[in-house]
């Protein structure tokens, strides 16, 4: 649906200088997702570090003419734009998605738990699609923000909705409720998760169930005696389902096999019963709770049976792999909806800026949608994020887009099934590109994504891309919100892969990136990172590179800061932004105190350089025992600035600390903070997850007598019969030999296997005995969730930053949003 200007100034409460009849036909909180700026209303919400006032310039260069903002007196600084006022965006935003929602009167399922919201809808969705034209929250969207931009899709052809609501604190959901309205309620569970805002686990029940204070219908489980306490206190109608007698859904036996579940149920007296291709206990849960909801709308009991067995698992994650011929490669081959199509192309364009984009697609599932509406909005989408090449596999895609001469600009491949496509495949045929993979499971997908894959053994480091970016805000909730970051991606970003990283740290604007040296500054530069980089360690054989790269030099000494100084003159530059390196007592780099006075003169005489920023390296942050040390190389940091100041008649940044100091010495957080390791999990602060998991496999299982050796030296004497599992990773891996003889253990099947004698080149062995059913291709975990880097580091006598920054080359990076 759209809006013109007017009616939304007239919804929202908002003034304005001047309104244009303009229609609205898109809402946006984010200026990085922009896709027809004409038709977009920004909304220019504050946040606690970033404020969306500050992108009003860059929306509006990009087209965007139509803002939402609390600052007065911007319609004079940008002409023909439109600036409607609000005392607050954010509570604009709800309320233009609250009149949106009460148009319309169709069903919505307003869900809402500690766990299991995501699957619930869109197991829903995958249940009841062939039945209702459904529009349904984007992933997770659950949010103040997330779910006012669900609710916004809501068009007339749709008849149901299915909408997640969380909240981290109270006062929230009241909000939530005003927005989605439900009609249907579904409380899944009331766990420990996002407990923090509350004060025990009844508010945040209470809380909750305010999102279904006008819904006809609360769904529940009444296993737990406090939520059902809870739902019979509200005057709306209940549909329990449990093991307790008095549930209106009775679960009368779940049985499981090796690879499904048989659930039977009992409902008005008549049997319910199905099979899911799910074991777990949370996959049983969320299953019955979608047969409660599908009998709230009246499906038959064979609808169910037929419908459950279809379920397909939720893939959560988008993965992002290195593909043949320099290409990159999302795999999102579990998933062919419209709704889930633009947020794989937001992923595809972080990490595509300088390759050719491509989209390989499955038929798409199809609602109450004919195939050539359904495709001509695929095609838009694919063509408003810049697509160039589509491969469809598949007859309802081929039939449809043959019939469409709307894909101008698009080279278009069709193949009738994805044998014929395995079938006619060449590794040529793809290079330089970022490659989507995306399909419904029928497809089998999975298929392709080897095909495209860069070969690599079968060690793997796993990066989890929303745990980064949340350790990051983690570490912004510490920093005064006009104290920016630089996020330290040297040594191959710790090892986790430079340019994969920086780009997502680029997509959520983080100020400025470091890098030891000018070829990683390069290689991030020409895989389309455009943030400023400082380069830590220059070396004049560089300094063309660094200029024509533009990167920004470390001046850390007389002699490079003369050296760098001659070749911008050569180059005939002026104004070249440089660093400048104060040594304070790390004793490494830096000018020296009686090099301070004669550098500030000599860049105040000349004009050849410009300084970004002053800096300097604390030595010992991490320990409160030399904190007197830390705190006198801020004293002498702070006496080489004023010296500095005194001499550049202009603005520079300053920063100290490092990963470390941000959390502990908050006094030194300054213009900028150096996040490193911090980014990984690796810190001081609460709140951090652990980025970066080492995985490898099985390759062989043997039992052997108590006596026998393994491994060179013979140095693993079995004191036992005992079973012993050779995994696929060694030292040229990276794993340190100091971690054998028992001095450390992996998991299998979550399990601790303790090493067994000396770690080969590219083997280690460890003792399995007494861990069930170990076979050969097993996964076997090195360092991860459950076994933090901070151990294995202990283990081998060393710090995180050695264990990352030694994964050898040859492991592959798999990058993955949750």
């Amino acid at each position: 649906m759209t809006y013109s200007l007017p009616d939304i100034c007239s919804i929202i409460g908002a003034t304005a200088s001047s309104v244009s009849a303009a229609i609205i036909t898109e809402i946006s909180w984010d200026s990085r997702r922009i896709i027809t700026p004409a038709g977009t209303l920004f909304f220019a919400l504050h946040g606690a570090r970033r404020d969306g006032r500050q992108f009003i310039a860059q929306l509006y260069q990009q087209g965007v003419r139509s803002f939402v903002t609390s600052e007065p007196g911007l319609d004079t600084l940008y002409s023909g734009a439109v600036f409607l006022r609000v005392t607050d965006p954010l509570q604009a935003l709800q309320q233009l998605a609250a009149y949106h929602r009460s148009r319309f009167s169709l069903p919505v399922i307003g869900i809402t738990g500690s766990n299991g919201k995501t699957i619930v809808k869109e197991w829903l969705y995958q249940l009841l699609h062939s039945r209702y034209n459904i529009v349904r929250s984007p992933r997770s969207y659950n949010s103040q923000i997330g779910v006012p931009v669900s609710v916004w899709q809501i068009e007339p052809q749709h008849n149901l909705a299915i909408f997640e609501a969380g909240i981290s604190q109270p006062g929230e959901m009241e909000k939530l409720q005003a927005i989605i309205q439900p009609t249907i309620g579904v409380l899944t569970n009331i766990g420990e998760a996002h407990s923090a805002g509350f004060i025990n686990r009844q508010q945040k029940l209470d809380e909750k169930l305010l999102l279904f204070k006008e819904a006809g219908i609360i769904i529940y489980c009444n296993d737990n005696d406090a939520v059902d306490q809870a739902v019979r206190k509200l005057p709306n109608a209940r549909l329990s389902w449990g093991h307790n007698p008095e549930a209106d859904i009775l679960v009368v036996q779940s049985t499981a096999s090796t690879t499904q579940t048989h659930i039977q149920l009992l409902y008005k007296e008549q049997p319910v019963e199905f099979s899911i291709y799910f074991t777990d206990e949370a996959a049983i849960e969320n299953a019955i709770t979608c047969a409660a909801v599908l009998l709230a709308l009246g499906c038959e009991p064979v609808f169910i049976q037929e419908h459950m067995l279809l379920l397909q698992p939720v893939n959560m994650r988008l993965e992002l792999k290195k593909g043949i011929n320099n290409c990159v490669l999302i795999n999102d081959s579990y998933s062919a909806d419209i709704n889930s199509l633009q947020n794989a192309l937001q992923f595809l364009s972080q990490q595509s800026s300088s390759l050719t984009k491509t989209a390989i697609l499955s038929d798409f599932i199809q609602a109450a949608t004919d195939d050539s509406t359904l495709y001509g909005q695929i095609l838009q989408a694919l063509q408003e994020n810049g697509v160039q090449k589509l491969i469809g596999i598949g007859p309802a895609i081929s039939q449809a887009l043959q019939q469409r001469s709307a894909n101008q600009g698009m080279e278009l491949q069709l193949y009738s099934s994805t044998e014929s496509f395995i079938h006619q495949f060449r590794p040529s045929q793809f290079k330089d590109e970022a490659i989507l993979v995306k399909g419904a499971r029928i497809f089998g997908f999975e298929q392709l994504v080897p095909l495209l894959e860069q070969k690599a053994h079968q060690t793997v480091l796993e990066i989890n891309l929303n745990a980064l970016i949340s350790n990051v805000k983690q570490y912004q909730q510490q920093l005064r919100p006009d104290t920016k970051i630089m996020a330290m991606v040297k040594a191959f970003a710790y090892g986790s892969g430079g340019a994969e990283i920086a780009g997502i740290l680029q997509f959520h604007k983080v100020d400025y990136l470091g890098v030891a040296y000018a070829d990683e500054g390069v290689e991030l530069r020409k895989a389309g990172i455009t943030l400023p980089i400082m380069v830590m360690n220059p070396e004049p054989a560089a300094f063309e590179n660094i200029i024509t790269y533009n990167l920004e030099p470390d001046m850390f000494s007389p002699e490079i800061f003369r050296a760098f100084s001659a070749f911008v003159a050569q180059e005939g530059l002026q104004h070249y932004p440089v660093h400048i390196e104060i040594e304070t007592g790390m004793n490494r780099l830096g000018f020296l105190p009686e090099q301070w006075k004669e550098l500030a003169m000599q860049l105040s005489q000349s004009s050849l350089l410009k300084v970004q920023s002053v800096f300097s390296h604390l030595a010992a942050s991490e320990d409160a025992q030399e904190d007197a040390y830390t705190f006198a190389q801020f004293e002498k940091y702070n006496q080489a600035v004023g010296v500095l100041q005194q001499y550049l008649h202009y603005p520079f940044i300053k920063h100290i600390a490092n990963t470390s100091a941000i959390g502990r010495l908050p006094q030194l957080q300054l213009d900028m903070v150096r996040l490193g390791i911090g980014m990984y999990g690796v810190g001081n602060i609460p709140g951090l997850q652990q980025v970066a998991t080492l995985k490898t496999t099985v390759a062989q299982v043997k039992t052997l007598e108590a006596g026998e050796t393994v491994s060179y030296n013979r140095r693993g004497v079995l004191q036992r019969t005992s079973k012993i599992a050779t995994v696929r990773i060694g030292y040229a891996d990276g794993y340190n030999r100091k971690l054998g003889y028992g001095n450390a253990y992996v998991l299998v099947h979550g399990q601790q296997a303790p090493v067994v004698g000396t770690v080969c080149m590219d083997m280690t062995m460890v003792d399995v005995t007494g861990i069930a059913d170990v076979n050969t291709g097993d996964e076997v975990v090195i360092f991860g969730k459950d076994l933090p880097i901070q151990q294995l580091a202990t283990w081998a006598g060393t710090i995180p930053y050695e264990i990352m920054t030694g994964i050898s080359q040859r492991v592959k990076r798999v990058y993955f949003e949750e």
